[in-house]
């Protein structure tokens, strides 16, 4: 072989040396690519030439430390409860809902209505959840529909300890619980400070799908602030594999520290499907601090309505991007009102947060507190305008034209009927445009057969938006009304005598 023969290998192999995994390449003693390096830096570009940088090499995390350090502050809870289910006495007695643990059960579960003629009966309910204490003394965070309805709550550490925890209090709205349990000297998990997690970083789940304690999942952040059909928080997107039994467990960044309590799954069949879903820590912070203090959480409201703006809308509105949040209503008296907010203007930012999705509005409205001033910049005829409101506290009601509250009022209707108007959450989940949902049936109307879950279409032919409508309708009418109520996908209509 000639000497330039030679000096060709050895420089092949050198490139190949600088672009492989760490820069690095074996070479055996004693031959002739041993002398690579050399040839390499004798054949290196002249001053001015373009050089092709290599990517940094990017390591795979190794979690093994995160989940022997913090695995044993992740318990696992088991539920015993109690529900009511429709019993008409016959092959369905005693069966159980097959689609009760589908993440997104209860976004569907009100407006389907009973799907069975008869009573109702309490039928024993077992579920599993995860969670993870936050202080020595057995305090455990967790999701609120992991202990919802129940009547004991147990709490198994890995040491195959168990104890029967407290319920502190806990959130629908945010989806948080707080646990105590009594007990010392615990392990505890170190929660993240601040909002710096990144879409693309590593994360880790440690929970117990299907009651296997303390699995270990990974996966990437897919996105931040996600809004769900809830509209209550702004939710960590992954695709760590999480399970029925993962929630309430931690999400962990590479630093070991909690960012976030898996929650909820996007899922066709009930398992893991590359979605889910996780509360932020910071969100669960204020929800836990609010619990411990007062065993009550209280969450601000704006009062207003608001819907998505798609192209159309921003074609219409002279917007430059299809970004913001239209306001479709305003509840009278409310703070939204007050503040001089109007249907059809476009809420752009709260409190110099940007709001591009109409989803943002109401997560951020949520977790602030009542009686906090903000500053919303909207879109309205062509310019931007700014307005100054104090929020609200969302449970309370706004008073009705006559001094009661409203849920007051409808329950005193002539056809015993509690009634308050669809939210625009569920008028996109039920598909039902307009109309009133019966909260509570009694009298007349009970005896007619109207059904809590019920929808109210119309009342005598005419359709009916406002309690104010129904009040006036069964005021002019005789002895009896004709009522076209909506119960799942079927339009009934139900006379009722008036009492």
């Amino acid at each position: 072989m000639s000497v330039s023969t030679l000096k060709r290998a050895a420089l092949a192999v050198a490139v190949l040396g600088v672009i492989g995994v760490g820069g690095a390449v074996a070479v055996q003693q004693g031959t002739a690519v041993a002398a690579a390096p050399a040839v390499a830096q004798a054949a290196a570009p002249q001053a001015g030439t373009p050089v092709a940088v290599p990517a940094p090499t990017i390591a795979l995390p190794d979690f093994s430390v995160i989940a022997e350090h913090n695995g044993p502050a992740v318990v696992n809870i088991s539920v015993t409860g109690s529900t009511k289910t429709a019993y008409d006495g016959g092959e369905q007695a005693g069966r159980a809902d097959p689609f009760a643990d589908d993440p997104f059960y209860e976004f569907f579960r009100r407006f389907q209505g009973p799907q069975q003629r008869g009573g109702q009966r309490s039928v024993p309910t077992h579920g599993l959840g995860s969670g993870f204490i936050i202080s020595a003394d057995g305090i455990i965070l967790t999701n609120a529909h992991v202990v919802r309805d129940a009547s004991e709550v147990v709490v198994k550490l890995t040491d195959r300890r168990e104890f029967r925890a407290k319920v502190l209090g806990s959130d629908p709205k945010s989806d948080v619980a707080v646990l105590k349990i009594d007990a010392k000297n615990l392990p505890v998990v170190p929660l993240a400070k601040g909002n710096d997690l990144k879409v693309g970083e590593w994360v880790l789940a440690i929970g117990s799908p299907y009651g296997l304690d303390n699995t270990v999942t990974a996966g990437v952040v897919s996105a931040k602030g996600r809004s769900l059909p809830d509209g209550n928080v702004p939710f960590i997107q992954t695709d760590v594999a999480v399970n029925p039994g993962n929630s309430g467990g931690p999400l962990f960044n590479t630093r070991g520290e909690v960012v976030g309590i898996n929650s909820q799954i996007y899922s066709q069949t009930g398992g893991y499907q590359g979605l889910s879903f996780a509360i932020p820590i910071e969100v669960a912070g204020k929800i836990k601090d609010q619990i411990v203090s007062t065993g009550k959480v209280t969450h601000a409201k704006l009062g207003v309505t608001v819907q998505e703006i798609n192209q159309g809308f921003a074609d219409s509105f002279n917007l430059a991007t299809p970004e913001g949040a239209l306001v479709s209503n305003v509840e009278k008296g409310g703070p939204g009102d007050k503040a001089g907010l109007k249907p059809g203007d476009v809420i752009r930012t709260l409190n110099g947060a940007k709001i591009v999705s109409s989803g943002d509005l109401p997560a951020m409205v949520s977790l602030a507190t009542p009686g906090d001033k903000v500053t919303i910049e909207v879109w309205r005829q062509g310019k931007l305008e700014s307005l100054k409101a104090t929020l609200g506290n969302a449970n309370d009601k706004v008073a009705a034209a006559d001094g009661e509250r409203p849920d007051q009022a409808s329950a005193k209707l002539k056809l015993g009927l509690s009634l308050r108007p669809l939210e625009s959450i569920e008028k996109r989940q039920s598909g039902i445009p307009n109309g009133l949902l019966i909260e509570d049936a009694r009298g007349a109307a009970a005896n007619a057969g109207v059904q809590p879950g019920d929808v109210l279409l119309s009342v005598n032919g005419r359709p009916v938006n406002t309690i104010e409508q129904v009040r006036e309708v069964v005021d002019k009418s005789g002895k009896s009304v004709a009522l076209l109520i909506q119960r799942g996908d079927d339009k009934i209509f139900i006379p009722v005598r008036l009492g």
